[in-house]
Parts: structure tokens; C-alpha cells; sequence
């Protein structure tokens, strides 16, 4: 083989010895951190999965070619043909789960033009505050009470679960496994219910739990707030140990607003996490590293023209300035947030560009959740009850089923 071929190849080779020492000794540096109890290291940390996920390109030997002629021209070598040259080249590699991730992207379902009402849950839940889908057919729901309880979708009682401490939870969440998650705000703990025991997973020190989510990979995010209320943080927790912390733009300055305040928290499908900051008066979105994406502070305009459609939204919108409350996103990217100031919910695309106001003769909308089905839950604190919204196409309809 020609030396310049086999030069290509040694090249190949030293350049995939090189990375498989290079993960080597990351591999080693993980290992360090989670001997360590210096959360410096940890905080400082930051993953190379991508860099590593990228191999070098393969190379592609393409073998000499027979090129052939018509036995009738003079010299011996026009009759029998030529013979190109070996040579290299590149080709990008392409995953079987990236094939697969493509396939099984989610089906089109695009707003419709008037959300509508499907259903609405009675509850007993004093101060209704906290609603999270559990499959389809069963939520979760909390409140300024000591006791979390499982509805079916026709709103009978299933189970209720009282806090271990007493306390009333400050939030709740539906983790990938189905299991519950609360956070006791006055005990600085969050808590994980399992076959109807509670364990304490998280126990914190000079931070208090306001509001948790579960994401696509089993992590759980927890906003906490300091207890002189002067630092607000978020803290991703893998097999509930702290793994990242999100606190600070490039520049160093807070990316939530201090004070206790409603900071309720979601997981987008394309792993950025939106907070809706209820002191800062805005949506804060970053991505899954803790780069800040966005803000959405409110979009207090219409494009229709004026009609009973305009003086009906008139009359919910008694405030000029944006007060979110729950939040939640749905298969498509799009991020729904409540406002409870002017009783309605803010539809945003993943980008924070505003799609739709869903107002539905909303009172007091504070918790939010999205089933399986693209169903939105939403939890009303003084009715003490949850309405069930139909806001976007299923299955290329507009309806769906009532309950």
C-alpha cells in the first residue's frame, strides 16, 4: 500500500487513541468529583458528553474502479479500460438513535382558535395552589394543607398523602417513574413519596425548597430560595445527589429575582428549563447548560379586530403588568405560563415568541400541567377546583372526549 494511504490511516488511529485517553481522563476526573465534598468542584464542572458523542469521520476506502471501453481502438490500453487511482474520503456518521429520534418525533398539533373548557374537578383542598398530571387519567393536587390528594379525572378521591412534617407543601411533581415529589419549604427538605411512604431525598443547608420538576431523564429540579431571601438558585439533582447549579448569567448577575415569590418550574422537551419568576414579573428560560435563552415579560396586545371577543379580553385585563404563576410546556416546545393578575394563560412558542391567551372564564389560575395528550390542567385557588382545557388540535380534531 502506497506510504501516503497508510499515513492516513496512522493519522486515523493516533487521533482515536488520543480521544480514548482524553475520556480516560475525564472518566478519572468524575470519579474524583464524586469522592469530593468540595460543591466548588462540583459547581465547576462541565460535562463534555457532546464533545466526546462526536467521533472523528470514518474513512471510507473507495477500491479501484473498472472503466470500460469498446475493443476497436488502437491501443491495447483504450481496449481494455483504465484503472482510477485509490483514494480517501470522509463521510458523516449518522446514529441509530438519531434515526429513531427523527421517526418518533411528536405529531403536529397546532393551536385552535377558541380554548374551551372540557371538564372541571371539585376539589377539597383548601387554597387549591399545585396540580400535576400522573398518566392521563389521575392528578395530583396541593394546597395550603397538609394533605396531597389523587383524583381520577372525574374528580373522585383515590388516595390522600399527609406530609410527613406536618407542613403544607410548597410544590409538587410527578417524577418519569410516576413517583411523587414535594418540597417542605419549612423543613428545607424535599421529599419523595413511594408506595405510600415518605423519604426525604434532599435535605438542605441555608437554602429552603420553593418549587420542583422531574425532566425527560429522571433528574430533579429544585428552585431554592437562601434564608436571608436575598439568593435565588436552581439545583439539578441526579439519583438526588446536586450535579449543577443554575444562578447567574454570563455577566454574572442573578438570572432570578430574590424574595419569596411564586418561581414555579418546568422541564421543556427540548431540555431547556423555564422558571416563571413571579418577583421579576417574567418568564426566565435557559438551556439545559444554564445559558440564558430568554425572558418573556408579558404581551399585552390583540390582534383581532374589535368585536365581543375584544371587550370580553378587555375585562380580564385589569392589570398592564404580567404576573406569572404556574408554568408547564407541552409536546410541541410550546411554553404555557398563568397569569394570575389578569386570569388567563400565556401560550409561548420554545423561543419566547407569544401564540395565544386562553382565558376560559379563569378566577384565580395559579397551578399548571399537561397531560400525555396535550390536555391542560389548571388549578383555580379560591373555586378550589381544576379545569380541564382543550387548547390545541388532538389528533386532528377539535374535540376531545369529555370526561
Amino acid at each position: 500500500m502506497n506510504s501516503k494511504y497508510l499515513t492516513i490511516l496512522l493519522k486515523q488511529e493516533a487521533e482515536n487513541e488520543l480521544n480514548i485517553s482524553e475520556i480516560k481522563r475525564c472518566m478519572a476526573h468524575l470519579k474524583k468529583l464524586l469522592d469530593s465534598n468540595d460543591i466548588s468542584l462540583i459547581s465547576a464542572y462541565r460535562s463534555r458528553n457532546a464533545e466526546f458523542r462526536k467521533l472523528p469521520p470514518k474513512v471510507k476506502v473507495i477500491f479501484p474502479q473498472f472503466t470500460p471501453h469498446k475493443i476497436n481502438r488502437d491501443w491495447i490500453y483504450q481496449q481494455f479500460g483504465s484503472l482510477s487511482a485509490l483514494h480517501f474520503t470522509t463521510e458523516e456518521r449518522i446514529f441509530k438513535n438519531q434515526i429513531l429520534a427523527a421517526e418518533s418525533s411528536p405529531p403536529d398539533k397546532p393551536l385552535i382558535d377558541e380554548p374551551f373548557t372540557v371538564t372541571t374537578i371539585p376539589t377539597d383542598i383548601d387554597d387549591l395552589t399545585n396540580v400535576a398530571y400522573l398518566g392521563d387519567e389521575k392528578i395530583w393536587t396541593s394546597g395550603q394543607g397538609n394533605i396531597m390528594m389523587l383524583h381520577n379525572v372525574h374528580g373522585e378521591l383515590l388516595e390522600s398523602i399527609q406530609t410527613k412534617s406536618g407542613n403544607w407543601p410548597e410544590d409538587i411533581a410527578v417524577m418519569k417513574n410516576g413517583d411523587l415529589v414535594y418540597a417542605d419549604y419549612n423543613e428545607s427538605t424535599v421529599n419523595i413519596v413511594k408506595n405510600n411512604q415518605i423519604q426525604t431525598v434532599v435535605r438542605l443547608r441555608r437554602w429552603r425548597p420553593l418549587n420542583v420538576c422531574g425532566t425527560s431523564s429522571g433528574d430533579l429540579l429544585v428552585v431554592m430560595l437562601s434564608l436571608d431571601e436575598e439568593q435565588t438558585k436552581i439545583v439539578r439533582y441526579s439519583r438526588y445527589k446536586a450535579t449543577q447549579v443554575i444562578q447567574y448569567n454570563d455577566q454574572g448577575k442573578p438570572l432570578y429575582s430574590s424574595g419569596y415569590s411564586i418561581k414555579h418550574i418546568s422541564e421543556n422537551n427540548n431540555q431547556d428549563i423555564c422558571v416563571s419568576d413571579n418577583g421579576a414579573c417574567a418568564v426566565v428560560v435557559v438551556n439545559q447548560t444554564g445559558k440564558l435563552r430568554f425572558r418573556y415579560t408579558g404581551s399585552f396586545h390583540f390582534d383581532f379586530e374589535v368585536n365581543e371577543n375584544e371587550i370580553f379580553a378587555d375585562a380580564y385585563f385589569r392589570n398592564d403588568f404580567f404576573t406569572p404563576a404556574g408554568i408547564t410546556t407541552d409536546s410541541q416546545n410550546r411554553i404555557l405560563t398563568a397569569d394570575l393578575a389578569n386570569k388567563c394563560i400565556h401560550v409561548l412558542d420554545q423561543d419566547g415568541q407569544f401564540l395565544l391567551y386562553i382565558f376560559c372564564d379563569l378566577f384565580d389560575p395559579l397551578g399548571l400541567s399537561v397531560g400525555e395528550r396535550d390536555c391542560l390542567l389548571v388549578a383555580e385557588c379560591r373555586p378550589r377546583e381544576v379545569k380541564k382545557i382543550q387548547y390545541c388540535m388532538q389528533n386532528g380534531l377539535q374535540l376531545c372526549a369529555k370526561i
